[in-house]
């Protein structure tokens, strides 16, 4: 099979990262075809290469500047901005002439930012014939959806102009691009619905939008020790993205103030690599600002309680799963939670809004035996449901529907 990924796969991109790994180690013949924009990225794509189970790697830089220009040259048009974004024209040659070659059973194409190469191959495959290769597209997020929250609820006012820009280019987009596909998959049931509530998206067959939820790397999360450190609280995330930073703030400015009324020596742990400057501000003595850190699970493994305090997104949180994998009792909002199959009884605290959120704190805190019980049961609720190597199965079984489709 052929993986396409429109940004260089690394831990904090975790959902390709860890599905090319788990793909070649179940052993599907996989070639991997991806873009990096700076050196690290580059050490990072060129490190596939000796992932066990990787036949061929082929890579192409797309910098900032090329993105940028790959956006503006599509504002003028009816597509979103991020379906060009990741755009690199000979790689997409590249992509054309290996599926030509022969011998690729399925396109596996990531997220919007990919889904050009995917339509392109679509489009190839028009001219060619049924014997072309079946083709899959790792939606992952209702990016609409995303959009559509995003411009009500962003404190960042860039992302509420971006978003309200392209919400209406994605709502025209996203079901029609779906259609050209053999499946679809998306990471939540939620997703999957608004997907097929937009334009287009009632023509799409029935079974032809699939859920493939998000995993995580149990064998990391287990090898962490060490005794947590009593009244710390971690929460984690891309802080440069917006919903992370907006989710941040609220926890900081309404929740906490609530929690230190309560329990003053209460510490909070903020990780997560580029926060933005009001993020970074909130720095002082009862609060760290980490920045980029090596493994974010050193952080959840030592932390009395995490906290997932996310006020919108789309598709499932992983933050929230790692939280659980580590073993940390959390404390999580409805929005973070979307619809796992946790019990919020037993393998972690729902709360939304800022008195109860800060309410749960508190009284996790106090109770050592509780949060010593529900972080068993947030491990093995992972164990049971979000292992990647089950992810990969699943993704395998969509893989032989879609062939068997065409």
């Amino acid at each position: 099979m052929l993986f396409v990924v429109p940004y260089a796969p690394t831990r904090i991109r975790t959902r390709a990262y860890h599905l090319i790994r788990a793909l070649a180690g179940s052993g599907v013949g996989l070639t991997v075809a991806t873009v990096w924009s700076d050196e690290t990225e580059r050490a990072t794509v060129d490190a596939l290469a000796g992932v066990e189970g990787v036949r061929e790697v082929m890579a192409e830089r797309v910098s900032k500047v090329a993105s940028l220009w790959n956006c503006l040259r599509a504002a003028p048009g009816p597509d979103p901005l991020q379906a060009h974004f990741s755009w690199n024209a000979r790689l997409a040659s590249r992509l054309a002439e290996r599926v030509r070659a022969g011998g690729i059973d399925v396109v596996h194409v990531e997220h919007l930012r990919g889904v050009r190469y995917g339509l392109a191959l679509a489009d190839q495959r028009s001219r060619n014939g049924a014997a072309a290769p079946a083709l899959v597209w790792d939606a992952v997020d209702c990016i609409t959806s995303l959009f559509r929250r995003t411009s009500a609820q962003s404190q960042a006012w860039r992302a509420r102009w971006a978003a309200r820009l392209e919400l209406p280019r994605t709502a025209r987009y996203e079901a029609v691009a779906a259609g050209r596909f053999d499946r679809v998959v998306v990471t939540s049931a939620d997703d999957g619905r608004e997907l097929q509530a937009l334009p287009g998206g009632d023509r799409l067959p029935a079974g032809h939008v699939g859920v493939l939820s998000n995993g995580v790397d149990l064998r990391r999360a287990s090898a962490k020790g060490g005794s947590r450190e009593p009244g710390t609280i971690v929460v984690t995330g891309k802080m440069s993205y917006h919903a992370n930073a907006t989710a941040v703030l609220w926890l900081a400015r309404e929740v906490m103030p609530r929690v230190w009324a309560q329990a003053p020596g209460v510490r909070l742990w903020i990780v997560g690599s580029r926060p933005p400057r009001e993020v970074a501000a909130l720095a002082g003595p009862r609060v760290e600002v980490t920045g980029e850190v090596p493994d974010v699970g050193d952080y959840l493994s030592r932390a009395s309680v995490a906290v997932a305090p996310i006020q919108y997104g789309v598709g499932v949180q992983n933050k929230v799963l790692e939280a659980m994998a580590c073993g940390t009792p959390l404390v999580a909002t409805s929005t973070a939670v979307g619809d796992l199959a946790a019990d919020p009884a037993r393998d972690l605290v729902v709360a939304d809004g800022a008195v109860d959120f800060a309410r749960a704190i508190v009284s996790l805190l106090a109770d050592d035996s509780r949060r010593a019980t529900m972080g068993r049961a947030g491990r093995a609720f992972v164990e049971r449901h979000h292992g990647w190597p089950a992810m990969a199965t699943r993704l395998t079984q969509i893989y032989q529907e879609a062939m068997a489709s065409r």
